[in-house]
């Protein structure tokens, strides 16, 4: 009776808090899916919706889509997938404390980083969303690169528009304002074309020390020959760059009904500056301090730490981005991560199917990825090799992606090598620009946080890892909580600004988080080795698929 009435209470307490505005919601658009999660002042999740992108999602592990060769995702299907998330989420909240969802304190857009949404003056996109994921920028990444001495890397929203200059394609002289998908999302709900600084990072070079784009980078991109032919000039097109804690713009009447249809949800409720995936990643893990880092892993995956200084020499392998407090970090960025992996653990599911024994997907999971840290498996998986390229890689010198599964006539064929080769061969890429920080750069790290989905089975992750990377590896209770829940702490934040966000985020947020952390063991290490050795060398394999099996365009 007792623990009923304390449940009744906490229920009523939280019903109060939804009706007094003591919320913050956090929406985030994922490669795979759109997830909006509402928060209440001790940042706990109170509800939670979401949306899975096209069916090809379930098949591929990737919801994206080829259009025109490049991938993409449709504008109706942005707003589709915002609505029903955040649909799902009002009804969590009216089935689980009997509230209209009516308000909410302050809201936060966060989503994929880069790619290329280019807008005319009424307002039209004027062609389809071009993701991080096309490589198709090969040229721009190249010459900038040299411009500037800075990394430019092929997936920026400059490259992406600089490739459209040098390919004198047709909408080029009718951009008015480019951005990036939470950007786009933010000003159709505000009317206000800004981005959090994090986000801005990764259109165009920001200058840590006032938290503004690189004016000089400016004026050399301006100079371009091509660029200065055209009718616009790059400062005018580019959304102004808010570091977090700042009020980017309310709600407007328009936003509350594309948001919510319904009419239910108020308008003039205050966001939070859009930020893009590695900054709520950062949030999520309280990985905002210098010397701090984070492993953030999903369709694509990446591994950021603050630095504490900027890099000697220019690395192609690591881009140059900011936290959403704007203070420089040097991220290595995979394309590919659980695409490749999604696709194979779905064809166990279906084996299992076929047999009569179906299993949920928590069980199919977390029994592949124990499989891969069981005792009888090869510290280097016995031989075998993947290479999970659904799309192309920089870092590995891919233009296109072709998933390839290899092995020798004698290599060791079993469960464990095989699912350990692919959780390997998943962390491989990320680990070339890693190395490059670590052992080229001298980059100090105190800490490093494993984020994202993957990190829910306990241990498996962590274990790969640490083996991946030579260093502890720390989950966080809030691991599993994802992008959304980093964004909905960043709008909180709005109320806290007076004080930085790491000590915001040490004293308010995370100061009783539990989390394990998992060392690095010495025949891991050493397996993993001798596994990204025969990784880099096989690579040529890829090249010749590439020639050999046509990108399918449907």
């Amino acid at each position: 009776m007792a623990q009923e009435q304390g449940l009744d209470d906490r229920i009523a307490l939280t019903a109060e808090k939804i009706r007094a505005g003591k919320t913050s919601l956090g929406i985030e658009f994922g490669s795979t899916r759109i997830k909006a999660v509402l928060i209440d002042d001790t940042y706990t999740t109170i509800a939670a919706g979401d949306y899975g992108w096209a069916t090809i999602a379930v098949v591929s592990g990737c919801a994206s889509h080829l259009e025109d060769g490049l991938w993409s995702y449709s504008q109706e299907e942005i707003w589709t997938g915002l609505q029903t998330a955040y649909a799902a989420l009002a009804e969590d909240v009216e089935n689980a404390y009997g509230e209209k969802l009516t308000r909410v304190g302050r809201i936060g857009f966060s989503a994929m980083m880069h790619g290329y949404l280019a807008f005319g003056k009424d307002g039209e996109l004027l062609v389809p969303f071009r993701t991080w994921q096309n490589t198709n920028t090969s040229e721009a990444h190249e010459k900038l690169s040299e411009l500037f001495q800075y990394n430019i890397p092929e997936r920026w929203s400059i490259a992406h528009l600089y490739q459209a200059v040098l390919n004198n394609e047709e909408h080029i002289g009718k951009v008015d304002f480019f951005t990036t998908l939470a950007g786009y999302v933010h000003w159709k709900l505000t009317g206000k074309k800004v981005l959090g600084v994090g986000d801005a990072s990764g259109m165009f070079p920001i200058d840590p020390t006032t938290h503004t784009y690189e004016t000089e980078f400016i004026e050399k991109f301006n100079a371009i020959p091509e660029v200065a032919a055209q009718p616009w000039k790059l400062a005018d097109l580019l959304p102004e760059p808010l570091v977090a804690g700042t009020p980017a713009g309310t709600l407007t009447e328009e936003g509350a009904k594309l948001l919510d249809p319904t009419g239910t949800l108020q308008p003039g409720i205050t966001f939070a500056p859009p930020e893009g995936d590695a900054g709520t990643g950062m949030v999520a893990t309280n990985s905002v301090r210098v010397r701090t880092g984070n492993v953030s892993a999903g369709t694509s995956i990446f591994a950021m730490v603050v630095l504490e200084r900027k890099l000697e020499r220019l690395h192609p392998e690591v881009d140059l981005v900011t936290t959403p407090a704007g203070d420089l970090a040097g991220m290595s960025h995979a394309n590919n991560f659980t695409s490749d992996l999604n696709a194979w653990v779905g064809l166990f599911g279906q084996f299992a199917a076929a047999i009569g024994t179906p299993v949920d997907a928590g069980t199919l999971y977390g029994t592949l990825f124990r499989a891969a840290i069981a005792d009888d498996v090869d510290s280097n998986c016995g031989g075998l090799i993947n290479y999970p390229f659904r799309s192309g890689e920089f870092l590995a010198g891919l233009p296109e992606g072709r998933p390839l599964f290899a092995r020798g006539p004698e290599a060791r064929m079993s469960l464990g090598n095989f699912m350990r080769a692919q959780l390997f061969s998943a962390f491989s890429p990320v680990k070339i620009g890693m190395d490059v920080m670590t052992k080229d750069e001298g980059v100090a790290v105190d800490s490093l946080v494993g984020h994202g989905g993957i990190f829910t089975t306990p241990k498996v992750a962590q274990k790969i890892l640490a083996a991946a990377f030579d260093t502890p590896i720390k989950v966080m209770s809030t691991a599993a909580e994802g992008g959304a829940w980093g964004m909905a702490v960043l709008a909180d934040y709005l109320w806290h600004a007076d004080q930085p966000l790491d000590e915001f985020l040490d004293a308010r947020v995370f100061a009783d988080a539990a989390s394990t952390t998992e060392n690095p063991d010495e025949g891991d290490v050493a397996g993993f080795e001798e596994f990204f050795d025969r990784f880099r060398k096989g690579l040529p394999i890829e090249h010749v698929a590439i020639e050999s099996i046509p990108l399918e365009t449907k």
